[in-house]
């Protein structure tokens, strides 16, 4: 069996904080998961370490078959796997200035000569593998438009389309839809969901709302206090089981950012929220 991601004993402490104390998991090739946790759970720095963008205190990781971090140093791999890893960030990490096609572009930036990079020449080739990204978004209307121009849910779907310019095996949304309205936030899962059937890309994917969690995500992964203190099916989490692992703040996680109607598969949870209160 293939695994996309593996952490052992995954620890990273700052200053007086624990963020992330002794994580172990695994997730396989090709799954789509949700990392669920009320702020400062750990969620943004577990996924930080995987690409390698910061260095544990101790412990593992495997991404893609390959270990990218040991004993808290970088292993010489670590930019190739990298390459085939796209980062969704919260707020789209978008250049304002550019046009959203030369954005979607930058994907391709580790296949481009030296030279070419340097100037952001691109070949005929690339920018019509970019359009045809774009298109499959449902943005190809704003690729020659500054990307300052889009709207946030725009915005959110070219960083899609970057990822998939990029080839990436492994796709890592850190709170994709934390800044989005209640439309936009389905339509982007709903391409999370896409990328991961259609492409075959494994997905984890950081979350506050059980609802989007349970109506996209198989299997989910809860942190508390930098800890895993769940991981398995999606549609386990009932409004108990939430309160037993978080107390009081489990309310954080049934808000109304969702869509209008609740999911049939969480009308249950929605339903019980009141009773966390």
């Amino acid at each position: 069996m293939s695994y996309a991601v593996v952490t052992r004993e995954l620890s990273k402490s700052y200053a007086n904080c624990q963020a992330l104390d002794k994580v172990s998991l695994e997730i396989r090739e090709g799954e789509m998961v949700a990392l669920l946790g009320a702020s400062g759970s750990g969620k943004s720095t577990l996924l930080r370490h995987l690409p390698g963008f910061v260095t544990s205190n101790s412990g593992e990781i495997d991404v893609l078959g390959q270990t990218v971090q040991a004993g808290g140093k970088l292993m010489p791999c670590f930019r190739q796997v990298r390459n085939r890893v796209g980062f969704v960030f919260q707020q789209f990490n978008l250049v304002n200035r550019l046009p959203v096609i030369t954005n979607v572009l930058i994907g391709q930036l580790y296949q481009t000569p030296w030279w070419r990079s340097l100037f952001m020449r691109f070949s005929v080739e690339q920018r019509q593998k970019a359009l045809e990204a774009l298109a499959s978004v449902g943005v190809e209307q704003t690729a020659w438009q500054r990307a300052s121009t889009l709207s946030g849910g725009q915005q959110q779907r070219a960083a899609l389309a970057r990822c998939l310019v990029q080839g990436a095996r492994l796709i890592l949304a850190d709170e994709p839809i934390a800044s989005l309205d209640p439309e936009s936030s389905r339509k982007v899962m709903e391409l999370l969901k896409e990328m991961n059937q259609k492409h075959k890309c494994t997905v984890l994917v950081s979350l506050h709302q059980v609802e989007f969690a349970a109506r996209y995500c198989p299997r989910t992964i809860a942190l508390h206090a930098g800890r895993v203190v769940y991981d398995g099916p999606s549609s386990a989490l009932t409004p108990d089981l939430l309160a037993e692992l978080y107390g009081s703040s489990a309310r954080e996680f049934f808000t109304s950012h969702g869509t209008n109607e609740s999911p049939p598969a969480v009308s249950s949870l929605s339903m019980g929220a009141a009773a966390l209160a």
